[in-house]
């Protein structure tokens, strides 16, 4: 594309970006839930029976989850709740968008009129900070159910955590890091999967592949979040978990070789690529692999999905998956979780619900529709399929767990606007130096 359609898509999503950006200016102080303790811990008030006082109103959800599995998963989760505390009614209010296009600017606005809902849905991590910053949200780490505490690993619940004080219960992890495969097309090639330890050696598998007459790499480009994902992992696979958090902590501009490095290495990917990757999304590219068209995908384990919904492909058989080289010890970590804003409207239904979210029913009822694994790591699999127990025993025996600036966690928001405007650029021009320089001159 020329410079022209560069700048337009530039200031399309700068406009995007300062549309989500409401400010907070006139929040109210944070406003202690009275529990009749005189604490302020706003514990859930239940009988033996678990069942809440229903005199406050509807426990209201905002959430994006309105299609497919993920409807399915919000179903179950919220079926489970209404079996633990049947007096509570449920406001279902979803925000259609796809993964919160529409709803920050939404519920930021109700929060600044001090009519936020009872809960709503939001990663963990960074994407939090705008509502602690403006002392938005309540304290819920002593709702969670005790036992959830020994069960979240440190970088799940530093993740629910930005400021410190746990103000989200998280209820499902995504693990961004994958690289899937049809087993077929790379044996057809002649590629030794097991042969590949470097993110420099998956380059030269997409290479492989396309000299064998397929696509390397199934991938779409008309979204910036595409290519900054793919390159968060290649990043990390080339230069470490720890050197990825010096970059989110804003240490840019000691890191530019590394930046470069990986930068180069996406760019000279970009040639393996469908031809079509900038006019289709993720799932056209992903059919690619289960069509045979394509050796390999990379995506969060959502795109497995997919794969179990074709008929005859099997998993261990028809399609694989593995790690991005170099980050087999890391779970690159897409969460979603639940908070409570304070001036709630129902504070002991929510209280209830955050408590709920946090336990192994809960999670055990929503993964494995939504095709993702339980932050908790004591819930049993015997429910998940195959490919979801395997990621399961991966996040168990992981080192590292970090956040992605793609998907919300990693950068504060504001700031992760202006990394994914520079790879909507980047996506132009494949220009690994000058996208250097803007990546530093951001931090």
């Amino acid at each position: 594309m020329g410079k022209d359609n560069r700048l337009s898509r530039r200031r399309y999503l700068q406009g995007t970006a300062a549309a989500g950006a409401v400010a907070f200016a006139g929040c109210a102080e944070d406003e202690e839930i009275d529990d009749g303790n005189g604490d302020g811990n706003g514990d859930v008030d239940t009988d033996d029976t678990g069942n809440g006082d229903a005199s406050e109103g509807e426990l209201e959800i905002v959430h994006w989850w309105t299609a497919g599995g993920e409807e399915q998963a919000l179903n179950a989760l919220l079926d489970g709740y209404q079996e633990e505390y049947p007096d509570y009614e449920i406001e279902d209010n979803p925000a259609p968008g796809g993964a919160g296009a529409a709803i920050d600017a939404a519920i930021q606005t109700r929060v600044i009129d001090e009519d936020p809902p009872s809960t709503f849905q939001i990663w963990p991590g960074e994407a939090l900070r705008p509502y602690t910053d403006a002392d938005a949200l309540e304290p819920v780490g002593d709702l969670w159910e005790d036992e959830a505490h020994d069960a979240y690993l440190d970088g799940v619940v530093d993740a629910a955590s930005p400021e410190g004080d746990i103000v989200s219960v998280p209820i499902n992890i995504h693990r961004l890091n994958n690289v899937f495969y049809n087993v077929d097309v790379v044996e057809d090639a002649g590629i030794d999967v097991d042969a590949i330890d470097t993110p420099e050696d998956l380059v030269d598998a997409f290479a492989a592949a396309d000299d064998a007459g397929y696509v390397g790499l199934a991938q779409q480009t008309q979204e910036p979040w595409g290519i900054l994902q793919f390159w968060e992992v290649m990043f990390t696979g080339q230069h470490g978990a720890d050197t990825y958090q010096e970059f989110l902590d804003g240490n840019a501009a000691d890191l530019e070789e590394e930046i470069y490095d990986s930068l180069a290495l996406v760019a000279d990917s970009e040639e393996y690529f469908n031809e079509d990757a900038g006019t289709v999304a993720w799932d056209e590219a992903n059919a690619d692999v289960v069509t045979g068209d394509a050796a390999f995908h990379h995506n969060g384990d959502w795109a497995a999905g997919e794969y179990q919904a074709a008929d005859d492909f099997e998993y261990g058989e028809d399609w694989e998956y593995m790690a991005v080289p170099g980050t087999e010890d890391v779970y690159t970590l897409v969460m979603d979780s639940f908070v409570m804003p304070t001036n709630n409207p129902s504070p002991a239904a929510t209280e209830a619900f955050i408590n709920y979210c946090s336990t192994i029913d809960a999670q055990e009822r929503f993964n494995p529709h939504k095709g993702s694994i339980p932050p908790r790591t004591d819930v049993p699999t015997d429910e998940f399929p195959p490919f979801l127990q395997d990621q399961m025993a991966d996040f168990e025996a992981s080192d590292a767990q970090i956040t992605s600036i793609s998907h919300g966690s990693g950068l504060e928001p504001a700031l992760a606007s202006e990394v994914e405007e520079e790879f909507a650029v980047f996506t132009d021009n494949w220009d690994p130096d000058e996208t250097t320089e803007n990546l530093v001159a951001i931090f």
